[in-house]
């Protein structure tokens, strides 16, 4: 009985292993880009932004929409260290004049930040007054 299911799965085996070639002419890929112009065209450069002054902020289009970066946001995020909290951090941001991290992103009484909401930018998006719009939009709070 040993011998016939041996030889059945050697069979098998063989089967699946023979006389099967793959595709080796690989499928052409289209790639639509956000621009149409070649890479030797020279462009004019894209305005700079201008943030808000101070103090101002948009206001929110939905309840617990992330509020908007009233600065650039480049700051380095990385595992070890988080650049917004050099400012936004509960014992820096009276200081800083900045405004401190919300309760929910927090994991205890000392304000340490949750590691859930540790990647601020991805949330959390500069608020500049001339970017160019790279998608059509049309959402409506209405």
């Amino acid at each position: 009985m040993k011998k016939l299911f041996t030889a059945a799965a050697l069979i098998m085996a063989l089967a699946a292993c023979s006389g099967q070639q793959t595709n080796t002419q690989a499928d052409p890929v289209n790639v639509s880009s956000l621009g149409q112009s070649a890479i030797t065209d020279i462009r004019a450069a894209d305005a700079m932004p201008i943030y808000p002054k101070r103090g101002a902020s948009i206001e929110r289009d939905f309840v617990h929409q992330p509020p908007m970066i009233p600065h650039k946001a480049d700051y380095k995020i990385t595992m070890k260290r988080n650049g917004c909290m050099s400012c936004h951090s509960w014992d820096k941001a009276k200081k800083r004049k900045a405004t401190p991290i919300d309760i929910s992103h927090v994991k205890d009484d000392k304000g340490s930040l949750n590691n859930q909401y540790y990647s601020c930018t991805q949330c959390h998006a500069p608020m500049a007054e001339n970017k160019l719009q790279l998608v059509e939009n049309t959402f409506s709070n209405k």
